[in-house]
């Protein structure tokens, strides 16, 4: 990588910046690896590093780190602005993401989806429907593995399926997608984007490097992905409902019109998880698939044996016929919109956490035609009840096992419980997934109470 003898500064030991360091490392490759967490806050995978030979400096960065550094590789979860990497760029240190590090050693054809709300959905069912048919197919980026984890053993006739958030393609230049899936657009992540705007352009990097030979599969009914895929080279496949899409749902059979051929690509009774955001999500994938070749018949077989992924409209439990789903995925508020649309018995939701942006009062609508009260978390619980409290009930609550007990005394039988947080997870947990995990467990106590 034309380094020069310097080292590779790896900065945030989550998932990705170990499997950075650990793909680096592999290659001969001297490699720092810091984070400004102390080593008790990391993962034990994090001093298992340092038998590999990388140099561990935690409990903060110093400054000559960087400055020495030939290459700063960052994780997402590391603001791109961080004073150091702002450091760094002025002294002229190449600065990438670990999704542009795995970027550069990629030789197969590349899907990636993007999108505010349901890239892991989309990513997971791509991937199983490419499988399906046949082919060496690696699953990862913002979901399962990062990208540099994905690597051994991949050849040119690999196919990698790779989620991408904004945190990655603002760090990314040189991801070539044969496949580009834009899935949707609303604000999210302006706690740490500028601006909606910042934060919109970040998702459009998805489209920089394609060429006419590429496809861009797009959302028809998304004003904002388009006017974001307007400048794309790449041949615009636009999916959703109306005459503008080659791609949607006629009669309760997904078709896709291409090339002057149509295929019914699976039937909408196959679907498994409840939702039509979550068919969408289904729909943009087999569009995707069937441009990377994957068969009719591989195609529908994924989605029948498709059962969705945990945290994403899961369910939990069924408890005095009330019941129970995490939908902890749903970090944003156009997001909980669409999970409470998912269900047509009256639902309690559970709502807060973190704020990251969005207007609470856009639930409203839809939870004054079957919602019965609503259960708030959190910072924002506060919001949450200044935005909703004249369309129905909100009641505060202190925990996560505060909010599933008064959800199920509120409840009758037919109801449904569901969190959708529409914000972040980190005011009362490590992510998204330990909330999940959380309300799960609480559930499965509530129903071993209940049935005693």
């Amino acid at each position: 990588m034309g380094l020069e003898g310097k080292p590779v500064v790896v900065v945030g030991l989550a998932r990705s910046g170990i499997a950075a360091a650990r793909f680096l490392a592999g290659r001969g490759n001297t490699v720092v690896a810091t984070d400004r967490k102390p080593q008790a806050e990391l993962p034990e995978e994090v001093l298992k590093l340092a038998e590999i030979g990388v140099r561990l400096e935690l409990g903060g960065h110093r400054p000559e780190t960087f400055a020495n550094a030939g290459l700063v590789v960052v994780s997402p979860g590391v603001p791109w602005q961080a004073p150091e990497l702002v450091a760094a760029r002025a002294a002229g240190v190449p600065v990438i993401g670990e999704l542009e590090l795995g970027a550069r050693y990629i030789t197969g054809p590349v899907a990636a989806i993007t999108g505010t709300k349901g890239k892991s959905t989309t990513t997971a069912a791509l991937g199983a429907m490419l499988r399906e048919a046949g082919r060496d197919v690696r699953v990862g980026g913002n979901i399962g593995d990062a990208v540099t984890g994905l690597l051994d053993g991949a050849t040119v006739e690999t196919l990698f399926v790779l989620e991408v958030s904004s945190f990655q393609l603002e760090a990314t230049d040189s991801l070539h997608p044969r496949v580009a899936i834009f899935l949707n657009l609303s604000p999210d992540h302006l706690d740490r984007h500028a601006s909606y705007e910042e934060y919109a352009a970040a998702k459009a990097r998805i489209f920089s490097t394609q060429t006419a030979a590429d496809f861009a599969v797009v959302n028809a009914n998304d004003p904002e992905v388009m006017a974001r895929a307007r400048g794309t080279r790449a041949r615009l496949v636009r999916f959703g409902i109306g005459n503008e899409a080659d791609a949607q749902f006629v009669g309760g059979d997904a078709l896709l019109w291409l090339g002057g051929r149509e295929d019914t690509l699976f039937s909408r009774s196959d679907v498994k998880v409840p939702g039509d955001h979550i068919a969408m999500d289904l729909l943009a994938a087999a569009t995707a698939a069937r441009l990377m070749g994957a068969p009719v018949p591989a195609i529908r077989r994924a989605v029948a044996a498709f059962q969705g992924l945990e945290h994403v409209l899961e369910l939990v439990a069924v408890i005095k016929r009330v019941a129970f789903y995490n939908d902890t995925k749903a970090t944003n508020v156009d997001a909980a919109l669409k999970s409470i649309e998912s269900f047509a018995t009256p639902v309690l939701p559970i709502l807060g956490g973190r704020y990251k942006g969005g207007d609470f009062a856009a639930l409203a609508p839809a939870l004054a035609r079957h919602g019965k009260a609503v259960l708030a978390i959190g910072e924002a619980r506060d919001r949450i009840a200044e935005a909703l409290s004249r369309t129905l009930p909100v009641a505060a609550c202190g925990s996560l096992k505060e909010a599933v007990e008064e959800a199920f005394r509120r409840a009758a039988p037919g109801d449904t419980v569901l969190l959708a947080p529409g914000c972040a997870s980190f005011d009362m947990f490590t992510d998204y997934a330990a909330r999940g995990r959380a309300f799960k467990d609480e559930v499965r106590a509530l129903a071993a109470r209940v049935t005693e």
